[in-house]
This record gives C-alpha cells, sequence and structure tokens, in this order.
C-alpha cells in the first residue's frame, strides 16, 4: 500500500494531494509541488517534520484502513 500527503494536512491552502510508493517518494513529489506552486514556503527542517507527520498509508481512513 502507498502513501498519501496532502498540502492541506500541513496546514496550506491548497487542494494538491500526492500518492506515492513509499515515504521518500512522497517528499520528492511534495519538494517538487511546493517549489512549483508554493514559491513563499521554505523547506525548513521543521516543515520537513509537519510533512513527515502528514504523512498517511494510502486508503488509512480513521484506523489505519480496518474499518469494515
Amino acid at each position: 500500500m502507498g502513501k498519501t500527503l496532502a498540502c492541506k494536512d500541513v496546514g496550506v491552502n491548497c487542494d494538491f494531494v500526492i500518492t506515492g510508493k513509499d515515504e521518500a517518494d512522497v517528499l520528492r513529489q511534495a519538494a517538487a509541488h511546493a517549489k512549483d506552486c508554493h514559491h513563499d514556503i521554505q523547506i525548513t527542517p521543521a516543515v520537513q517534520a509537519k510533512i513527515r507527520a502528514a504523512i498517511k498509508e494510502e486508503g488509512g481512513g480513521c484506523c489505519g484502513g480496518s474499518c469494515h
């Protein structure tokens, strides 16, 4: 199962959602998206930590995807 990241989950007013195969893939895509669309945001270590904390399992829902 892959990973997802929504800009809104990091506190950015943006509807963009990234889907990747793993955390590293999502982080690469997030950096590219930030460079292209969020010129005012610097990717500092604190921002990286916030991004990592907001990455979720794809289809994860409320309880890690185990809801029935």
